[in-house]
């Protein structure tokens, strides 16, 4: 009698150690199955998150996009900033699909660009204005320019109108009409015989010390190390048309994540950042 209890307890002893041994491997494996099932969450979230690439100059243009870097985040979107030095290349990026839009341009140059390429690209917002100015390095009025003197300008077709046009209005040339495209060809009246030298608008604060006055964009005067309000001898009035927006390929107008962007850059937010920043060097529209 006592063998056999002894057996039975035997066997039920090693039907518990097979029970708890059986236990541990269940749980094992389903937390495993939990670990595998969080990573595939975790790796479906990022592959959900949607890349838009914009094309940008550097100043203003990237720093304000880099304010809007961690709302797109939080709406699954990965904005990537595409910098460049030349900005008549941004365009073309766009068109070839290099980038998904871009941020650099006033209407009146896409507008310029449009006609040129034939390009169906079109605005999907404004953002900010930048009043062009005229900057020296050797005159602090224009009231010193002598005859002779060298001007230097834009050799894109727009900002050069709109840089003659500024001119103009300073009373130092009159143009043949007020139309956005022209070029010192079509000065009626030059009383100083100003020389006009046509360069490509980033090139335009390094080279102030060989004009006597350069009109300049205020984005490139900005990463030139110029201070609009501080270093400007004229600037355009603070109610000019060119806007700057951000452009899109005409079959992206309507897409949802385009519209993420231009509403993060027209947010109160970045109005601030805007006016706190530059301190009425580029001005918010919105």
């Amino acid at each position: 009698m006592k063998k056999n209890l002894s057996l039975v307890a035997l066997l039920l002893t090693a039907a518990l150690a097979f029970s708890a041994c059986g236990s541990s491997t269940t749980t094992d494996e389903t937390d495993d199955t939990a670990a595998e099932e969080t990573a595939d969450a975790d790796a479906e979230d990022t592959d959900a998150a949607v890349t838009l690439k914009v094309g940008a100059t550097a100043v203003p243009h990237a720093e304000i996009l880099n304010e809007v870097v961690d709302d797109l985040a939080a709406e699954g979107i990965n904005l990537e900033i595409v910098e460049f030095s030349d900005y008549t290349l941004i365009n073309k990026a766009l068109v070839e699909g290099e980038v998904d839009a871009n941020y650099f341009q006033h209407q009146p140059y896409l507008d310029e660009f449009i006609e040129e390429s034939g390009a169906d690209l079109v605005s999907a917002g404004g953002i900010h204005i930048e009043p062009m100015g005229i900057y020296s390095d050797s005159i602090t009025s224009l009231d010193e320019l002598q005859e002779g003197d060298k001007v230097g300008v834009p050799n894109d077709a727009t900002n050069e109108g709109r840089a003659l046009l500024l001119l103009q209005s300073e009373g130092l040339i009159t143009l043949a009409d007020d139309s956005l495209t022209q070029t010192p060809a079509d000065i009626v009246e030059n009383e100083l015989g100003l020389e006009f030298v046509e360069l490509a608008a980033e090139q335009l604060p390094r080279t102030l010390s060989e004009t006597t006055i350069s009109v300049i964009n205020t984005n490139y005067a900005l990463e030139g190390g110029l201070s609009p309000s501080e270093d400007a001898i004229a600037m355009e009035a603070g109610d000019s048309p060119y806007v700057n927006i951000v452009a899109v390929r005409a079959e992206d107008a309507d897409n949802e994540n385009i519209a993420k962007l231009v509403a993060a850059l027209q947010s109160d937010e970045v109005r601030t950042f805007i006016n706190e920043e530059y301190n009425g060097e580029v001005v918010p529209v919105f």
